[in-house]
């Protein structure tokens, strides 16, 4: 994630509207936004009425996050799994993919330990992943033409281009390259690397660390995800 211009180049879609008819079925208020970014989705629970607290390691994009509206509504910390409270939260959230940064089992099991943890009693985990057998990556490569977006400060245009570096293991590695497109200089360019774990994985993980209730949605609608599936969402309880 590049806070500059990650709001610019990722609009409201279906996955604002499924998190939100989530949240609303399992009725949680007290919600830990995990891996928050730049509040993209923050903000619309803290509109929808939930108390928030959301954290991210990345203080840029906090900062940028404390900028919008209902902002004020939301405990904004920089850091990690490690700073959810204990048996605090009726729901932890993790959007966005950010559940495949976690590129060893020793960290994600780390970061789901910390979840189930910081969860009450019949607590609810969420998050969203792909399903690495639609190899998404495919369609990334094949598209040849930045995405667009503009420095708030100066006004110049911006294109974001990707590199891709591929596959070592079931980890993806490419590069993220902004670039001034008036003058042609590079701005920020940026290692990303993504893991692809399947759904039996995650379900493995899932089970170790103590959630007995498991669902995979897929593809944004409430039914049962398949191979097809281009991205899963889980729902845990604890």
């Amino acid at each position: 994630m590049i806070p500059l211009v990650y709001d610019q180049i990722n609009s409201r879609g279906k996955d604002n509207e499924f998190f939100l008819a989530l949240l609303k079925k399992v009725n949680g208020k007290e919600i830990a936004d995990l891996g928050c970014g730049t509040g993209r989705l923050t903000t619309h629970f803290a509109q929808a009425g939930y108390y928030i607290t959301a954290i991210d390691p990345n203080a840029e994009a906090i900062e940028r996050a404390k900028s919008k509206e209902y902002a004020d509504e939301v405990t904004w910390i920089v850091g990690d799994s490690s700073n959810l409270q204990s048996n605090t939260f009726d729901v932890v959230i993790m959007t966005a993919n950010v559940a495949q940064v976690f590129l060893t089992d020793e960290s994600w099991q780390h970061v789901i330990s910390n979840v189930y943890r910081a969860l009450k009693p019949g607590g609810h985990f969420i998050f969203d992943t792909r399903n690495p057998l639609a190899k998404e990556w495919e369609h990334w490569q094949k598209d040849d033409k930045p995405d667009v977006a503009k420095d708030e400060v100066s006004g110049d245009p911006l294109e974001i281009w990707s590199e891709y570096e591929g596959f070592v293991g079931d980890i993806f590695t490419f590069y993220e390259i902004v670039k001034n497109a008036r003058t042609d200089e590079v701005l920020i360019h940026e290692k990303m690397q993504l893991r692809f774990r399947t759904q039996e994985e995650i379900y493995e993980s899932l089970y170790q660390v103590g959630f007995s209730q498991i669902q995979a949605y897929g593809d944004w609608e409430f039914e049962q995800a398949t191979k097809e599936t281009k991205s899963f969402i889980f729902h845990c309880v604890k």
